[in-house]
């Protein structure tokens, strides 16, 4: 089906089915808004008695919201006997969203309806990813437009002022009527939508961007040019070929061409005029600046750049710590949906509690705590959907194995029933001299646990690790007072673990003596935090070689993180992080796995990796490497409130830090002056520098935060990403939320210098 026909079809409601995880289902009628942003539905509210139904309500979602839609051939809410039943199948869609909105199973009447919808969906969602700048702002500023409308498709002053208000538009309502009457060419009183974008764009002038400008474009034409050529009235308004070229090269460090440069132009300048004459206009240049090619973070990083090639332990994985919890550690719900969500931010590393359930079925659940439990099969069928959606490279399922041997038995027919060629079956060899690598292990699934000596049909194990990571007060009396800490282990699992091969970390020496390379270690992050303060360069050794994993202590039960920099800095693949837990860690881990293509792999440095090299990163690095980063933090544009909420258009109080993150010597903090009442457009113009000794490692965070004398200042907005990803010259921070929600337009406009 065609996708705009199928978008089309979506502005007539359609009734359907909402299914919840106890298969029962509630009617609802499904459209999409003329914005063709927003899906809208209604839901009759019964009341008891004779009481009469209250008028349906109305609620919505965002296109924009939604992360992953596709046909249900099975549902991964149904219960075993839906899933072996296929009169349903293909009448139902699921739509999981990219915050913490629980995931959406739809049943239509007909096939061809559930197809249509996800083809509509899918359709708007691959034009989002497409789209122009000019296209993105046309979008957003129609958006707006046809909320605060009349029924004439106009918006009146009143209505106007409304919605500049919701933009965060902060301007005196005087200044705002003095543009409309200017504007209102037909003298309606009112604004069509072209009327609205013109008056959007003369509110949103910056002067810092028009001195820029003005800085690089010449007044008139060279004087070797002919005379009496008619586009010279106009080249003293508009910036030239060779002038953009110029201010690419110098200010922005960025290598062109004459036709570069025209191409640059043919995409920014909205005048068709100046295009054919090859001529950029302030308007043109300021788009250049807001888009992709303007951004600080450099977006050829979006594609897989890096080496693919070498072993598994010479990368930074993402990696999560308890997968399946949604909340805290002590009483949230357990859910497959955590899988799902971390799959799709691009984790690699993904960790499993297993525990004896009910009917000879094993659960997920963090053991001897008030979490919900969650069967391991329905885990498992969610991971094999999700595993390689947004990155082809391998994903480690961690087993912390509780069960008894009967139902390991079951955890590995699960495995092998769903997963089936997908799991890793490469053996670990006696003669293994590294790791295989991203690139080999393509499209595979590897699974950490212990594993039984060779020949051994089943016997015990250590659970000296699964006890620790399960921190409970009760397993670890156990663990102190028992001489044996041993649980038996099934073959059937055994067979399962190869180049992942658990084992407990005693000391590097005894690593060196004893472990291959497919042997990896779990560290709790106060022991490694002793490791990385007091022994970095074998730290780096003993990760050249083997994989490392770093999990928090028991005492993070609000699912707190762990500071990640302070490990990746000592070579430490495997961070494990709550991603469910929105925090300055949680930023930096996802600005590191921005880059190559977000993949969930990211190359370590050479000097991480080169076995020739002996480095400690807590102290005495190299001259070789250091470099300094300077950065101008210049202005912010249509900052949000630091709810987030628009429609109040209060001003702000907003200043901005800016933090290093890296080896112990590099972690530096910065910020900015507050500026009163403005968060429109506030003014900085505030310089910073900071020496790096090791930039390799180095990542930069922008916060914007609201100044509250009586509080905690409020994050505003916030963005992270590596240094070895930044673009210098002048550039905008396009800025998230603490959810990592897109907030745009809201930006900083800053000037970078690496040196």
């Amino acid at each position: 089906m065609d996708g705009q026909s199928s978008v089309s079809k979506m502005m007539v409601w359609t009734p359907m089915s909402k299914v919840r995880e106890n298969r029962k289902k509630y009617k609802r009628k499904y459209r999409l808004r003329k914005d063709m942003e927003t899906v809208e539905y209604t839901a009759g509210i019964k009341t008891c008695g004779s009481c009469a139904k209250r008028p349906p309500e109305e609620r919505n979602f965002e296109i924009s919201n939604i992360a992953e839609v596709f046909l249900s051939k099975l549902t991964l809410l149904s219960s075993r006997v839906d899933r072996e039943s296929t009169t349903e199948a293909t009448k139902t869609f699921s739509i999981h969203y990219k915050d913490q909105t629980p995931a959406l199973d739809l049943e239509c009447s007909k096939e061809d309806i559930a197809r249509g919808w996800v083809t509509g969906i899918q359709h708007l969602m691959r034009k989002r990813r497409t789209e122009t700048i000019i296209d993105k702002r046309k979008r957003w500023i129609s958006e707006y437009f046809h909320k605060g409308k009349n029924t004439d498709d106009r918006l009146e002053s009143k209505e106007a002022k409304a919605v500049l208000s919701q933009m965060n538009i902060q301007i005196k309502e005087s200044q705002i009527d003095t543009v409309i009457q200017k504007l209102d060419k037909d003298q309606t009183g009112a604004l069509s939508l072209d009327e609205f974008t013109q008056f959007y764009n003369v509110m949103t002038a910056r002067e810092e961007i028009e001195e820029l400008f003005d800085k690089w474009k010449s007044d008139g034409p060279d004087e070797a040019d002919p005379p009496h050529d008619s586009r010279y009235a106009v080249d003293g308004d508009n910036m030239r070929v060779h002038e953009l070229m110029e201010f690419l090269a110098q200010e922005q460090k960025v290598a062109t061409d004459t036709k570069g440069c025209q191409q640059l132009i043919e995409r920014f300048e909205p005048n068709s005029e100046l295009k054919k004459k090859k001529l950029l206009s302030l308007e043109g240049f300021t788009l250049y600046l807001q888009s992709a090619e303007g951004d600080v973070f450099n977006h050829t990083h979006d594609q897989v750049y890096q080496d693919m090639t070498q072993p598994l332990s010479h990368y930074f994985i993402a990696s999560s710590h308890n997968t399946y919890l949604l909340e805290d550690q002590l009483r949230g719900p357990s859910s497959k949906e955590g899988y799902v969500k971390v799959l799709l931010k691009g984790c690699r590393f993904l960790e499993l509690d297993c525990w004896d359930g009910d009917d000879g079925e094993p659960v997920i659940y963090h053991g001897y705590t008030l979490t919900s439990k969650v069967l391991f099969r329905e885990v498992i069928e969610a991971i094999g959907r999700y595993a390689f959606k947004k990155s082809p490279y391998p994903v480690f399922l961690s087993l912390e194995n509780h069960c008894s041997v009967v139902q390991q038995r079951t955890l590995a027919a699960h495995m092998v029933n769903i997963l089936g060629d997908s799991l890793c079956n490469i053996p670990a060899t006696s003669d293994m001299q590294e790791l295989p690598s991203p690139q080999r292990l393509h499209g595979k699934i590897i699974v950490k646990n212990k594993k039984l000596k060779q020949n051994v049909v089943e016997d015990d194990v250590s659970d000296e690790d699964e006890a620790a990571e399960t921190e409970d007060v009760e397993v670890q009396e156990r663990v102190k007072t028992s001489k044996k800490k041993t649980i038996k282990l099934a073959k059937e699992l055994s067979d399962l673990v190869n180049i992942c091969h658990a084992v407990h970390f005693h000391s590097f020496e005894h690593s060196r003596e004893n472990d291959m390379p497919y042997n990896i270690s779990s560290i709790k992050e106060g022991k490694a935090n002793h490791l990385v303060e007091d022994q970095a360069a074998d730290f780096i050794d003993h990760t050249k070689r083997q994989l490392v994993k770093i999990y928090p202590s028991g005492g993070r039960v609000d699912s707190s993180n762990i500071d990640p920099h302070l490990y990746w800095a000592a070579g430490c693949q495997i961070v494990a992080l709550n991603y469910q837990t929105p925090c300055d860690q949680m930023d930096l881990n996802l600005g590191l796995f921005r880059q190559n293509g977000r993949c969930g792999y990211v190359l370590k440095p050479e000097a991480l990796r080169d076995e020739q090299t002996r480095l400690d990163t807590s102290k005495n690095i190299p001259d070789k490497y250091k470099k300094m980063l300077k950065i101008k933090v210049i202005s912010g544009f249509q900052l949000p409130t630091p709810e987030g909420d628009w429609s109040e258009g209060s001003a702000v109080d907003p200043y901005v830090k800016v933090q290093v993150y890296g080896v112990p010597a590099d972690c530096a903090e910065e910020g900015t002056e507050v500026v009163k009442n403005n968060g429109f457009h506030p003014v900085w113009n505030c310089d910073m520098a900071f020496p790096l000794t090791f930039p390799d490692l180095a990542l930069v965070r922008f916060e914007v935060k609201e100044h509250d004398t009586m509080s905690d200042s409020e994050t505003i907005g916030q963005f992270s990403l590596p240094v070895s990803s930044m673009q210098q010259g002048y550039r905008h921070v396009h800025l998230l939320s603490k959810d990592q929600e897109d907030l745009s337009p809201a930006a900083l406009f800053i000037h970078v210098s690496l040196q």
